[in-house]
């Protein structure tokens, strides 16, 4: 009766994304090929029925899901929901060449999802070349039962992105190539600009506020490059979720989000009546690290009682510096998990990974010797142990947060060749895995929000300068750590997380910074089948798509041989 129970609870929530160039004008005509207006300039975008950011998805936890994707678009397409399980269901991931073959132009793909043990905000994107800057929008799944902690009285998606003026496909040719000279022509709060650009709107409402009231912030970091800090003047954040998992509340006056990362905070509008701006600022590291223009947006929160008049000039918070990432840090640190809503990580682990975060460079044309530090007879790459198959530790040790090892030449030239490679790892199914994420000084210091697919990872504790076992082991948090799919590993220091690995498929592990990825910031987890029918992946639902016409994508062909597949099909939700 219990399942009974369950099934009937569940609904089928159904979308459909139609992919087109678009441009934003004052009709609500849906055409194919127009432009957006920014900046004094019409750029030619990619973006999900008409809107930037895209249509929201809203289903409450338990529900399947359908969303019909129909490729409009002169380019392949996939769509990733990022942080979504995909319990038994990789197939529905949205990774090109890797869980799926890519959606043609002019063709359509159904992804079918369910949403179980999860609440909270996540969302979606594109997963091909840069085009996630503008195809991405919110994923908000609700809970059945009440939220553990005081209703509020509206929710609000907040959605950072950037503008870019060049056209992203040739964006991501310049990242594939090792261009480090690309930046973004804007930041955006929600797809507008607001009031700190040309050719913009003079003011953008975030919200109207009603005194007394409270409002959940639903925040995405969908930007390529950077972590926000973001603040609204006169009021603070109670922080009660990050990637669709409850924290137990902290209050902040500062949000730092990293690309990839979400965070739900509570705002009570209990400031005096008047304007108010929330600023989203963009994080870099300091020099010598390769400097990119300020990116920075702000909208205007508003209440709606006050006295008669002219209303003053809006105020402004007090923002952090740019180049401070212990904001960062201290953020993050602060996070620890609701107790009584997630479970404690297992005590031990079963494997141990020491994963080393650094920049390196490969000869263009094969060649076995080249110049490098920036040459352009070499090709900028980033890795992960510097090696095709992702070992337990790097292959050369060294002094990971020397700080002489930050300019291009001499002194870390002598680590920069590397393999341009895929890196893969075969897990158990139900194996307990750790892995030290251990960021480097070499060329660039820039923290790397690291994602996982297909699972959640207790983020046990994180550290500045290199990572020693015996001082930091011991630091583990095993109480009540944070749950995350993106984990921000600190500038110059070190993050340690801890994961189930229950999920059979092929699971990606990427940077997500999209810079970072193009250049090689990447691998995949193989996650083997378990005992039973229940435990194994089933093969791919019928109408998965093929690749070049011929060859259907299965699992004991490409990734899951020697595995115990069951070939049973995807249920239909």
């Amino acid at each position: 009766m219990a399942a009974v129970a369950a099934v009937a609870a569940s609904v089928v929530v159904k979308h459909t994304f139609v992919l087109a160039h678009l441009r934003f004008v004052p009709t609500r005509s849906l055409v194919s090929e127009v432009r957006i207006a920014h900046l004094c300039n019409e750029t030619l975008v990619t973006v999900a029925n008409g809107r930037l950011p895209g249509l929201a998805v809203e289903v409450t936890e338990r529900d399947a899901i359908a969303v019909h994707v129909v490729n409009k678009s002169p380019h392949n397409i996939t769509i990733h929901w990022h942080g979504l399980k995909q319990r038994l269901n990789c197939w529905a991931d949205g990774v090109p060449s890797v869980t799926q073959c890519p959606i043609r132009p002019g063709h359509n793909l159904t992804y079918r999802l369910n949403v179980t043990g999860q609440e909270g905000t996540l969302w979606w994107h594109a997963h091909v070349s840069c085009l996630r800057a503008s195809l991405h929008g919110a994923f908000v799944v609700r809970p059945r039962r009440a939220y553990p902690f005081p209703k509020p009285d509206k929710e609000i998606p907040i959605v950072i992105g950037e503008w870019w003026n060049l056209n992203l496909a040739q964006l991501a040719k310049n990242m594939g190539d090792g261009c480090y000279d690309d930046s973004s022509s804007a930041t955006t709060i929600n797809g507008k600009l607001g009031d700190l650009y040309n050719c913009s709107v003079k003011v953008y409402w975030i919200l109207l506020s009603i005194p007394g009231k409270t409002y959940l912030l639903r925040l995405v970091n969908a930007a390529l490059y950077s972590e926000y800090y973001v603040k609204i003047a006169g009021h603070r954040f109670t922080v009660v979720g990050a990637d669709a998992n409850y924290v137990h509340p902290f209050a902040t006056d500062v949000v730092a989000i990293g690309p990839g990362e979400t965070v739900d905070a509570l705002v009570v509008a209990d400031a005096a009546p008047g304007r108010y701006y929330m600023v989203a600022l963009g994080g870099q590291a300091p020099k010598p690290d390769i400097q990119i223009p300020e990116t920075r947006s702000r909208a205007t929160v508003r209440y709606t009682s006050g006295g008669g008049g002219e209303a003053p000039p809006p105020v402004a918070p007090e923002m952090p510096d740019q180049h401070d990432y212990m904001v960062s840090f201290n953020f993050h640190c602060n996070m620890s998990s609701l107790r009584r809503r997630h479970p404690r990580p297992p005590p031990r682990a079963d494997e141990s990974l020491f994963v080393a975060l650094r920049m390196g460079s490969v000869c263009r044309g094969g060649r076995a010797s080249c110049k490098r530090s920036g040459s352009k007879e070499s090709i900028i790459v980033e890795t992960m142990n510097n090696l095709r198959t992702l070992p337990d530790r790097p292959a050369r040790p060294f002094n990971f947060t020397d700080r002489a090892l930050i300019p291009w030449g001499p002194n870390e030239a002598w680590l920069e060749p590397t393999e341009k490679a895929a890196a893969a790892r075969r897990l158990r199914h139900g194996a307990v895995v750790d892995v030290v994420f251990q960021n480097t000084a070499v060329v660039d210091t820039d923290n790397h929000p690291m994602h996982l697919h297909g699972h959640d990872v207790f983020v046990l504790p994180q550290g500045h300068d290199n990572y020693d076992a015996a001082r930091d082991a011991a630091r583990y948090n095993l109480v009540d750590p944070p749950l995350k799919n993106t984990v921000l590993v600190p500038r110059l220091g070190w993050a340690a997380v801890r994961f189930v690995a229950d999920n059979p498929g092929v699971w990606y592990m990427r940077c997500h910074y999209e810079f970072h990825l193009s250049m090689g910031m990447a691998a995949i987890f193989i996650v083997e089948d378990g005992p039973t029918e229940s435990t194994s992946l089933p093969a791919p639902p019928s109408e998965f798509l093929t690749c070049n016409h011929a060859h259907r994508l299965v699992p004991n062909e490409l990734y899951l041989k020697n595995t115990n597949t069951t070939g049973a099909r995807v249920n239909e939700a």
